[in-house]
């Protein structure tokens, strides 16, 4: 992938040849090579993908201090519905109709009808979300609360009290931050299998080439790192050696003269060579790398301003918002089940959550951080040989739902480092299934991609699909495998057997638990001893 020169295609769409790539633009400074610092994209913030990224960060702070005071507004309901026009009026009619209503076959009427209503005033809404959005209707977005006298007062205390920024700045986002990304620019759109992009929109195809541009130079930098921490390994054992080399006792009956080598030094001297020569050669490959990275950062830098010049100020993309907007309500539905509870307004009717089971930014970070304890691989891709950290985008959307979902395992014109996308229902009746099921799906999509036309055959899903046929189940293998994945980590992981046999042997063989969860195992039970042992085995023959 990384031949030093500008990427053909990028060179056609800019009107250059290859080699015009490399003048005019300065290369970049490698003296912040390996910060952790990232680009600046303009617009709203967007954590780029930061590969040398080993966990999440420590949570500081889960709630305000000092509750805000949005809910005590006595024209609250009143400026929610402000500037919608005829879809606020007719959500407001409905909704009277709705709280008085008396018979219960006519609340489920008015229910019904109050579904759809909400929705297109709700669009609306979302169509001002890449602006400057109120509070209030910050908070029809993000919580769903039409009205504050729809929840309890230690409901209003709570939310009240959620922290607003992304003060960790990971890829977890609510809906008015979410339609905001897109509408600005800074995140693409869902894929849909209904929008098709127009191969004649230049700027849209620079975009995608910018995708993938940012993907090879996030690849090119991260191979560099591991090249570097290769010859520093080198570099160590040579030292060393040398030091062994070195070291002398007084030759007997001569107290000023070293004694001659061992036999055990002379056999160092070979060793000396071949990491001399393994260093050479671990050098060049660095010369290389570093090459590619210049490369692949000068494309990002010429597509970034070109994009500019073409694109001028960030403009908001009503469209965008728009399409994404029905997107949204797609993954809403299928986090929520057709049997579930579609009601889209938060009202103490249907809220049950404690606050610790209410799908914050927070609370979904803290339970990420804790399956990844246990499956250190969950947000992995291989690349090259080696595998990435690529947490996905999380869309928070407040739905009574109980299934998180993967909508996408990565971005089709970047598959080298770009995130996918799941969405978690923000009032489930338990949040950890709700992302256990997310990343179950996630992990499943990633596979599956990755094994492409033999993922029957090969790989986590292969093996797991023959299992599934082999026992002549009925049904989608996805959620049965969704089923195990979340039995694997809530149960299995604490010694319970409760998957089939040979399941357990895919799953510790492609999900693999955390060292430290495979030592407690080992000595709970004999099967997850013999399971430990074959991982040793697997390693003395270098076939894992």
């Amino acid at each position: 992938m990384f031949q030093g020169e500008m990427d053909p295609e990028i060179a056609a769409l800019l009107g250059t040849s290859g080699a015009a790539g490399r003048g005019g633009i300065r290369p970049p400074d490698y003296s912040s090579l390996f910060d952790d610092g990232s680009d600046d994209i303009g617009a709203v913030d967007a954590p780029e993908v930061d590969i040398t990224e080993e966990h999440f960060p420590e949570i500081t702070k889960r709630s305000e201090p000092v509750p805000r005071q949005v809910f005590n507004d006595p024209n609250y309901y009143k400026k929610a519905l402000a500037g919608e026009g005829d879809r606020a009026q007719r959500v407001h009619t409905i909704v009277q109709k709705y709280v008085n209503a008396k018979d219960p076959k006519d609340r489920g009427v008015f229910r019904q009808q109050l579904i759809n209503a909400y929705w297109d005033f709700l669009l609306g809404v979302a169509q001002k979300a890449a602006g400057r959005l109120s509070e209030i209707h910050k908070n029809l977005l993000r919580f769903g609360i039409l009205h504050p006298n729809f929840m309890a007062p230690e409901d209003k205390d709570f939310f009240s009290r959620t922290v607003e920024d992304n003060y960790l700045n990971q890829p977890v986002y609510y809906l008015d931050e979410w339609f905001k990304a897109v509408g600005t620019g800074v995140i693409r759109n869902s894929s849909t299998d209904e929008v098709r992009v127009a191969r004649s929109n230049t700027q849209v195809k620079m975009q995608q080439l910018m995708e993938k541009a940012m993907g090879k130079r996030d690849g090119a930098r991260n191979l560099l790192k591991a090249k570097s921490e290769e010859r520093g390994i080198l570099e160590h054992a040579l030292l060393e050696k040398v030091q062994f080399v070195t070291e002398h006792y007084p030759l007997e009956g001569f107290s000023d003269i070293s004694s001659c080598y061992t036999e055990s030094q002379k056999r160092t001297f070979q060793d000396v060579q071949e990491l001399i020569k393994n260093l050479v050669k671990s050098d060049k490959e660095l010369e290389a790398f570093m090459r590619d990275f210049n490369q692949a950062e000068i494309d990002v830098h010429t597509l970034r301003t070109k994009l500019e010049e073409e694109g001028g100020a960030i403009e908001v993309d009503v469209k965008a918002i728009g399409t994404e907007f029905e997107t949204v309500r797609q993954m809403a539905k299928m986090t929520i089940g057709r049997q579930g509870n579609h009601f889209p307004i938060m009202t103490r009717e249907y809220f049950r959550c404690n606050p610790n089971a209410v799908g914050t930014r927070e609370n979904i970070l803290t339970q990420l951080t804790w399956l990844e304890s246990i499956d250190p691989e969950a947000f992995s891709r291989s690349y090259k040989n080696r595998l990435n950290r690529i947490v996905p985008y999380v869309v928070l959307i407040p739905s009574y739902g109980d299934t998180g979902i993967c909508w996408e395992p990565f971005d089709r014109f970047n598959r080298a480092t770009s995130r996918g996308r799941v969405a978690l229902p923000m009032y489930p009746k338990n949040l950890t299934i709700a992302v256990l099921s997310a990343v179950a799906d996630l992990r499943w999509q990633v596979a599956k991609e990755k094994a492409s036309y033999y993922w029957m055959e090969e790989g986590l899903t292969g093996n797991y699909y023959q299992w599934f046929t082999s026992r002549k189940l009925k049904g989608d293998v996805k959620e049965y495998f969704i089923e195990d994945y979340i039995t694997w980590i809530t149960k299995e992981s604490d010694a319970m057997q409760k998957l089939d046999k040979e399941v357990r042997g895919i799953f510790w063989r492609y999900i693999p638990f955390a060292q430290p969860v495979k030592e407690r195992l080992k000595g709970r039970s004999y099967i997850y001893q013999e399971l430990y042992q074959r991982d040793v085995n697997r390693s003395l023959s270098d076939g894992y």
